[in-house]
């Protein structure tokens, strides 16, 4: 099993930044992916970014592509998503989980760190 716990989110004027990092405890050397989702109140939720634990191979939703970056860190275990240039409508819970191996369903979901972005 693994565990997931999300920081790093807070209130930011739109144009602002925020860094959320994702803590990844337990079987962390048995998944193949680790994943960002958002979801608001009575929306679906949206997947943001991916990032492969082995090779570091990254994906980023097309309305996040030059402003998030995700990233991780074997050493401690963590994934980062840094997002710039913030807009008022990406004000959310934000999430992290994982995938265990390819085409495997997204799974083992933190508790959500709450970005809000004011115009």
């Amino acid at each position: 099993q693994v565990q997931l716990v999300e920081s790093g989110g807070g209130l930011v004027q739109a144009g602002g930044s925020l860094r959320l990092s994702c803590a990844a405890s337990g079987r962390t050397f048995a998944f193949y992916r680790m994943g960002w989702f958002r979801q608001g109140p009575g929306k679906e939720r949206e997947f943001v970014a991916r990032i492969n634990w082995s090779s570091a191979n990254a994906y980023v939703i097309d309305s996040g592509k030059g402003r998030f970056t995700i990233s991780r860190d074997h050493a401690k275990n963590t994934v980062d998503l840094q997002m710039n240039n913030l807009k008022p409508e990406e004000t959310d819970v934000y999430y992290c989980a994982v995938q265990i191996c390819v085409g495997a369903p997204w799974g083992s979901w933190g508790q959500g760190t709450q970005v809000t972005v004011s115009s």
